[in-house]
């Protein structure tokens, strides 16, 4: 029989656990890296590109989660009129729980704070989750797809199907509701419930839509732009390379595998893109391509800390 003790911490432990393997990841990782380089080079790095382009980098990522924010008011604009505040506070915890937590586990957060905050139900604000995750990612392949239809030798063809795909979205939107007709005729009785929030959290109409795929666009467009555009400043080139680092990255936080503050998963995801869209490969060359996707990593982490910062004194959560 357990203790009142021992059961308390095996709670403790319970509640705890991927905390404590995150900080146990990010603590290893911080380590590898002064084995590996030293942090005295990493912070050489950051000086050589200089304070200015670090903080409008920094300002305008951080912009980026106020787009964000404005989506999901977008969404649900009648639970969350005049509570822009709130929101952002809650989009900013949100964001850092899921670059924080392994195999985006940090994305059950958004659903139970909505609910919380705004009192919107978990199914609905899953499937709206659901919604603008798949934006997300269409919108980042079909920005990589510009780079491979560009450096495809059957060019036509190679645009064709970039187009297809660019366009998915709408015949997404357009069939929803055939799709929806037969799921409810398909699934029990018990499942239609389910069917009706998911229903509530796709967009209204056509303008909503729209709105949110407009969004989502210009939203990734920013930070990949800025992203590229430090990488560039870290020595990554030719320009499309760090173009291809800046979306690989990206496109590795989005995937399911995804390790507590993306510790390796990012970094190798814009060593991988940027190989991919033509950086050259020699030792010295990769060597320091680690090294600038290792600042770009670090670089989204402050946004996200500055972004979380900026929030706190926004709103006040209501108590259920």
């Amino acid at each position: 029989m357990n203790s009142p003790v021992g059961a308390s911490r095996q709670s403790w432990f319970g509640r705890n656990r991927m905390t404590l393997l995150t900080v146990v990841i990010v603590a290893a990782y911080a380590s590898f890296i002064e084995w590996f380089w030293g942090w005295s080079a990493i912070i050489a790095q950051w000086a050589a590109v200089g304070v200015m382009p670090i903080l409008v980098a920094l300002a305008l990522l951080t912009s980026t989660y106020f787009l964000r924010t404005w989506r999901i008011l977008d969404y649900f604009p009648r639970e969350t009129a005049g509570s822009f505040g709130t929101l952002f506070r809650v989009t900013q915890v949100h964001n850092l729980l899921n670059i924080m937590m392994p195999f985006r586990t940090g994305e059950t957060s958004f659903p139970v704070l909505m609910r919380a905050e705004f009192g919107i139900a978990l199914t609905r604000a899953t499937s709206a989750l659901l919604v603008m995750r798949l934006l997300d990612l269409h919108a980042l392949l079909a920005a990589a797809g510009i780079g491979f239809a560009a450096a495809s030798p059957n060019a036509v063809p190679a645009w064709f199907l970039w187009a297809a795909f660019l366009f998915l979205p709408i015949t997404a939107f357009l069939i929803r509701k055939p799709l929806l007709r037969l799921g409810f005729r398909l699934f029990p009785a018990k499942a239609q419930g389910f069917l009706s929030e998911i229903e509530n959290g796709l967009p209204a109409n056509a303008s909503a839509f729209a709105r949110a795929w407009a969004m989502t666009a210009v939203n990734w467009l920013v930070k990949v732009v800025v992203l590229a555009w430090a990488l560039s400043l870290m020595g990554v080139w030719p320009l499309t390379a760090s173009f291809g680092g800046a979306l690989g990255g990206e496109l590795s936080s989005v995937l399911p595998v995804h390790a507590p503050g993306g510790v390796g998963t990012y970094p190798a995801g814009i060593t991988a893109g940027a190989i991919a869209l033509g950086a050259p490969g020699g030792k010295a060359a990769l060597a320091a391509l680690a090294q600038a996707s290792i600042n770009a990593h670090l670089l989204i982490i402050v946004s996200a800390l500055t972004g979380t910062a900026i929030s706190l004194p926004l709103g006040r959560r209501r108590q259920l």
